[in-house]
């Protein structure tokens, strides 16, 4: 969740998602997972390029709940890994997902966004009802990402993203809270 991640104990990253521990003699410091991103790590640890991935799991953060925020949450990560991967392979991807998604006419922006794991770091915003509306974060794998499961930066490169399923659902059904999703309200699921 930190450390391969380019995450180390002292950085400041850490501290809002160094959140829920599970302390007990079954799972002595257990860190529920905050992102879907150890899925990269794992995968690279255990494949070698060219890797293309599509990791979704559920994620935990100390979060003040709200309309927009909850304490749990999904996520869908996915990593590409290979020799010549660009930033434009990036954007191209995911402007074929906002469109998939959102329709052919959907206006897409790529702002400078920090992410330890990846550089440069961006959040890709859609154009939703005459504002903007992050939809994801992205980036390129960070090279230090890369040495830490043993990979060669000079020879690979590769992009992530990670984006949450129920901010996309919500935008694209119009619904309103986040906390609909997890009150096992039969009358809100079905609608689906």
């Amino acid at each position: 969740n930190f450390d391969k991640l380019n995450i180390p104990k002292d950085h400041p990253a850490r501290d809002m998602q160094d959140t829920i521990w599970i302390d007990q003699k079954i799972a002595s410091g257990l860190l529920l997972r905050t992102q879907t991103s150890p899925m990269q790590i794992r995968t690279m640890e255990a494949s070698e390029p060219p890797i293309r991935i599509v990791s979704p799991g559920k994620c935990f953060r100390m979060e003040a709940t709200d309309a927009t925020h909850e304490w749990q949450f999904h996520q869908v990560e996915g990593l590409a890994v290979d020799k010549n991967l660009t930033f434009a392979d990036l954007k191209g991807t995911l402007y074929e997902f906002s469109r998939r998604i959102f329709g052919s006419g959907r206006k897409v922006r790529f702002r400078c966004d920090f992410f330890p794991f990846v550089e440069p770091g961006v959040d890709m915003s859609i154009e939703w009802e005459g504002r903007w509306v992050e939809i994801l974060g992205a980036g390129m794998v960070h090279p230090q990402v890369l040495k830490n499961v043993g990979y060669d930066p000079d020879q690979f490169t590769g992009f992530a993203f990670g984006v949450g399923p129920e901010r996309v659902a919500m935008l694209k059904y119009g619904i309103e809270d986040i906390r609909h999703f997890f009150t096992n309200d039969l009358r809100f699921l079905t609608q689906f």
